[in-house]
């Protein structure tokens, strides 16, 4: 199976190919706008592959939730990529690649969100290969954000190394922070791959970016209200 993943949901965008299960990886530039980097970045990795769009099973993209213009970057060059190649399309939620990335049977992804909020959800390996959600994805200030009960849980993620709240809340729940810190394309990838051979794969004209939040930025008397500048 071929696969080819893309995430820009952060500010570390990325694209990966996957074949039956061994990943190569591109990281697009610091600095730079996905919009300008992952495209070419695309490229260099199918042709040094030596494969062709027509050749691939299915194209998987971070969804999100994440930065609402880098969502719409790899969900919109993953839609016309796989429509001019008559494929698939995965989407994948970015939290869900990160609670794979963990290594951990039960897993809780928290990303920073900005604006003073927390992504996040909580996940279980399903024991095929597979995540299960446990619960619902939210998007919540770091010292209110759901933490789930119990033992054996991970957090990944960048929320905590964003709040010390949150940090703080990790600690005293007992549950350590491993790697990953962010989503990126070997992951979705993988986690796309699996999904595809359940079948999920979607129409191109069906896939959308999983925003969670529709508020962009803060008003002004809101940043007033925490201090901030107008």
């Amino acid at each position: 199976m071929l696969i080819l993943a893309l995430e820009t949901s952060t500010e570390n965008g990325s694209c990966a190919l996957w074949r039956d299960g061994t990943v190569s990886e591109r990281a697009c530039p610091a600095g730079r706008p996905h919009s300008e980097t992952l495209l070419p970045l695309v490229r260099e990795l199918m042709d040094e592959a030596g494969i062709g769009f027509g050749r691939l099973d299915g194209i998987a993209f971070g969804a999100g939730p994440g930065a609402f213009t880098g969502l719409r970057i790899a969900c919109g060059i993953a839609q016309g990529l796989a429509a001019a190649a008559g494929k698939p399309v995965v989407p994948v939620c970015g939290l869900e690649a990160l609670a794979a990335g963990s290594g951990a049977p039960r897993a809780v992804a928290l990303l920073d969100a900005r604006m003073s909020e927390v992504y996040g959800a909580a996940y279980v390996a399903d024991g095929n290969g597979g995540w299960r959600l446990d619960g619902e994805i939210v998007v919540s200030p770091p010292d209110a954000v759901p933490l789930p009960a119990g033992g054996d849980w991970v957090a990944v993620g960048n929320g905590a190394a964003a709040y010390a709240a949150l940090a703080a809340r990790l600690s005293g729940a007992g549950i350590p922070l491993v790697e990953p810190a962010w989503p990126t394309a070997a992951l979705v990838a993988t986690v796309g791959a699996r999904a595809l051979a359940r079948g999920a794969g979607i129409d191109p004209a069906l896939a959308a970016p999983l925003y969670v939040r529709d508020k962009v930025a803060k008003t002004v008397a809101e940043r007033l209200a925490e201090g901030g500048r107008a």
